[in-house]
């Protein structure tokens, strides 16, 4: 195996590893400002205990985050020396307004809901709770535009070796930044609020933390279920944006091979060979990429014959990963219309089945995450800057094969300590639960089985 091939196993893992601690911290960002927002506006205790608790939560992800996003940026100029000197110019402005802007933001005021929050007005607690989650979303907005640049890039222009910026806005919103971003946010908040609906679940089952378990769960539900939603449409509107800038990356997670008129949708399939063999047994609905795409049932669609067969991606990896990000997504919202179902019949809190389902599918989410990360960087392959440089002309030339084998093992052997540490940590959290009410406050117990639940036109409490 030669350095390159280390090297993108090497950026792979550790990029696929990071992308946990975002996904979790985004979308519990948003989660605690809504929980603190509701604190402030009742003066609820409940309230007070249960964004208290996410906090915790979501500090623990946070801190795990920083410390394996900063290895990906030394594997720049350690591993991948030429595409940062073909990409710096562009590459670094937002890497830089993402620590200055976004990171500094969301620290700084995590702090204050950490150390300082007995300190502070309850006003100035509930900013900092909005300030965070606004952090959060604006440091995932800079690196996608990153990384959007590398998938669709604009605003440049090529002098020698090196691409040079000729226009900041063209290149921040190059044509794929707006429909990645809010696909990627959207999802983060899936991630987080299946995560709250599925630890909440879980202690209704265990009969604990009933107060907090209960608004939990409904929160949760309520941001799960539109987030399920926003994931599609977002996502449609992704695949459409890529069957325009990246057609081939789209024949590839389609599994189409030959341009074809009035295209099908491949709903099932065993996963395709890199020469073209066909996908069978399967299941198509005739004329349906096409319409998808373009609105047509008879538009044409591009397979993966119109390329030079050189340039076109793993195709079985880009289909799988593909494919299996859509049925995860399919399963999770089938998972939150049932919770919808169960909290109209006033079940939500009792209906065990539901309850267990909640549970079982809580790293749905995430594990769809990371197949849509795949998804967007094994199709783009063979580019490392789609169109402008291949990704084995990106390596150092200097770093040999040794080498980034022993800094990949290194790696290995520290990510799994600090996703041991991190798996530890939280489920000590999640164990000791919310703080209990406070003395004299008194406890609030599950209805007996013939009492009706609040239902979702009804106010929380």
């Amino acid at each position: 195996m030669e350095a390159v091939d280390l090297a993108r196993i090497q950026f792979a893992f550790t990029a696929a590893f990071h992308f946990i601690f975002p996904a979790v911290s985004i979308g519990l960002g948003l989660l605690v400002a809504i929980a603190e927002i509701v604190r402030w506006r009742t003066r609820s205790e409940v309230w007070d205990r249960l964004a208290r608790f996410w906090t915790k939560v979501f500090a623990l992800t946070f801190a795990v985050g920083v410390a394996s996003g900063v290895v990906m940026e030394f594997q720049f100029g350690t591993n991948w020396s030429r595409y940062s000197t073909f990409v710096g110019d562009i590459f670094g402005s937002p890497l830089a307004a993402e620590a200055i802007f976004a990171f500094f933001l969301e620290s700084t005021f995590l702090g204050l809901l950490l150390w300082g929050r007995k300190r502070i007005g309850s006003g100035l607690r509930m900013v900092s709770a909005v300030l965070v989650s606004a952090g959060a979303i604006l440091s995932g907005f800079w690196i996608i535009v990153a990384n959007s640049w590398m998938q669709t890039p604009a605003g440049y222009e090529v002098q020698g070796d090196k691409a040079v910026l000729t226009d900041f806005a063209g290149a921040v919103f190059n044509p794929s930044t707006i429909q990645r971003f809010t696909h990627t946010i959207i999802s983060a908040w899936a991630v987080a609020s299946f995560l709250m609906v599925g630890v909440a679940a879980w202690y209704l089952l265990k009969h604990r933390h009933y107060d907090v378990a209960r608004r939990s769960i409904r929160l949760g539900l309520v941001v799960a279920l539109i987030a399920s939603l926003g994931m599609f449409l977002t996502g449609d509107w992704s695949s459409r944006q890529v069957a325009n800038t990246q057609p081939v990356k789209f024949a590839a997670m389609q599994g189409l091979f030959t341009t074809t008129q009035g295209a099908p949708m491949i709903i099932f399939a065993l996963p395709p060979s890199q020469e073209g063999e066909a996908n069978a047994p399967s299941i198509v609905v005739t004329s349906l990429l096409s319409w998808l795409t373009h609105g047509d049932t008879n538009a044409r669609v591009e397979g993966l014959n119109a390329f030079p067969q050189e340039l076109w991606p793993p195709v079985a990896m880009t289909f799988l990963s593909y494919h299996n990000m859509v049925v995860l997504g399919t399963l999770m919202l089938l998972a939150m219309l049932l919770g919808v179902l169960a909290w109209l019949r006033g079940r939500l809190e009792s209906w065990r089945t539901w309850l267990w389902v909640a549970v079982l599918v809580t790293p749905a989410p995430l594990i769809a995450v990371e197949l849509g990360w795949a998804t967007a960087e094994i199709g783009r392959q063979p580019w490392i800057v789609y169109g402008l440089m291949k990704t084995a002309d990106g390596v150092s030339p200097l770093v040999s094969t040794p080498e980034v084998l022993v800094s990949l093992l290194g790696f290995v052997g520290v990510y799994f300590a600090l996703f041991a540490l991190w798996l530890f940590l939280v489920r000590r959290t999640l164990m000791a639960g919310p703080d209990p009410a406070p003395v004299g406050v008194p406890v609030e117990s599950p209805p007996l089985p013939d009492q009706r639940q609040p239902r979702p036109a009804e106010v929380l409490s």
